[in-house]
């Protein structure tokens, strides 16, 4: 049997925040949507190139707060031309089927000390399902908010790896998504 170091993604999507009003722009360039999972016991890490995020988060008014991503899954970034390919196939991703992965929220919670959890409806290879996960909200040096989040899927819910690698002693189900999002300043 012969091996490709697949990323057995997790998509998950994460809110940014800012204090002020009104959708944000992430600035793409200073975030990153990255993801561990394991093969045989050994981390592979990757990343995704593309992706859009629509943030409107309100600290003090978290009813109106949302946030929307949109992962381009063919932009993966493994730093193998042979794993990325072998990950866009139907086994996995299938890219040319379901080429997206989406996050929409439905609620957001304060949980108190710069740290907010965000549930929403997260959508892979034609599967919805319900998440949740938290993030922390600093301000950087230059007064952008950074949110920063790690949280954990199940590739096995998404059917994403079939056949030999449905097994998870082969290529474990959960997969540690860690996202950094920048925010403008709010001027």
């Amino acid at each position: 049997m012969r091996l490709f170091r697949p990323f057995i993604p997790s998509l998950a999507m994460m809110l940014m925040a800012s204090s002020g009003a009104g959708a944000q722009a992430v600035l793409i360039d200073k975030s990153e949507i990255r993801f561990i999972s394991k093969q045989m016991g050994v981390n592979v890490e990757g990343r995704f190139r593309k992706w859009k995020a629509n943030v409107d988060f309100r600290p003090k008014e978290l009813a109106k707060s949302r946030a929307e991503f949109e992962i381009d899954l063919a932009s993966i970034d493994l730093a193998s031309e042979e794993s990325e390919t072998e990950v866009r196939r139907p086994r996995w991703f299938d890219t040319a089927k379901y080429p997206v992965a989406t996050f929409h929220s439905t609620a957001m919670k304060d949980l108190g000390g710069d740290r907010y959890e965000i549930a929403g409806m997260l959508t892979l290879k034609g599967k919805t399902q319900d998440e949740k996960f938290p993030i922390e909200v600093k301000k950087d040096a230059a007064g952008n908010s950074v949110a920063t989040g790690e949280f954990t899927i199940r590739r096995l819910a998404f059917n994403i790896g079939d056949g030999q690698w449905a097994d998870p002693t082969i290529v474990a189900d959960d997969v540690i998504v860690r996202v950094r999002m920048v925010l403008p300043r709010a001027a």
